[in-house]
């Protein structure tokens, strides 16, 4: 044994077989596994990909390190369960590029904050968070109201996602600027917005244009709401 290890480290090309063999089995035992995802995270009823507004929205969460401070990811546990909702399900960010699960909980966890405050709570809370939460450590985002939103790639965004797995159809990709303009005005007709993405929220601050702060509310307003957990039966929730 000890003349094979002697072999091992006087032989560099031996030493870098060897290495080479480890690491192919080691990835290879990480990365095949993902070919078969599909059979592991199941569709379940009600998740659709983000609207051209969630999405863009999402790119400013991820910009502004929001995920540094909280997470996306409720544990089957029974404290957690009780305080944020049904446990996170694996369906549920199966069109996040990449997933926000979080690994902190400065702030509380927001898997479940859509619809569990007004837009106009969220706009007033980005501005001003201790105004709300007096002990909050959360800082101020009130630019974001006074800053338009970019939209013009918003189609080569989708396109991306749709490599990705997404399945964004041509007509949400066509449509990706009206659906944008849709879900931020409030006397819209959002009639095909909610045909291609049902449960679209509205988001706007009434500004007159688009901000990026609509975009934020409007993926922040989405999240745990496309699953209706009212029955928690897994079998009946993938029906």
């Amino acid at each position: 044994m000890a003349f094979s290890h002697a072999i091992v480290e006087k032989n560099a090309f031996v030493l870098i077989a060897l290495t080479f063999g480890v690491l192919s089995i080691g990835g290879a035992v990480e990365i095949i596994p993902l070919f078969t995802i599909h059979t592991t995270v199941e569709a379940v009823k009600g998740v659709r990909p983000y609207t051209p507004l969630e999405l863009a929205g999402r790119d400013i969460y991820i910009r502004e390190g929001c995920y540094l401070c909280h997470s996306q990811q409720i544990r089957s546990l029974r404290d957690e369960v009780e305080r944020y909702g049904h446990y996170s399900l694996a369906a549920e960010s199966m069109y996040d590029h990449p997933f926000q699960w979080g690994s902190k909980r400065i702030g509380p966890d927001i898997a479940r904050v859509g619809g569990k405050y007004s837009n106009d709570w969220q706009y007033a809370h980005l501005k001003n968070p201790q105004a709300l939460v007096p002990e909050s450590l959360m800082p101020k985002f009130g630019f974001l109201a006074e800053t338009k939103l970019d939209y013009s790639d918003i189609d080569m965004k989708l396109k991306v996602q749709r490599l990705l797995g997404t399945p964004y159809t041509d007509e949400d990709l066509a449509n990706a600027h009206k659906d944008i303009e849709a879900q931020a005005d409030p006397t819209a007709d959002a009639t095909a917005l909610l045909k291609r993405y049902p449960k679209a929220v509205e988001a706007s601050g009434k500004t007159g244009s688009v901000t990026e702060m609509d975009a934020l509310v409007a993926y922040l307003q989405v999240l745990g709401t496309m699953v209706n957990f009212a029955d928690t039966s897994e079998e009946q929730l993938k029906q």
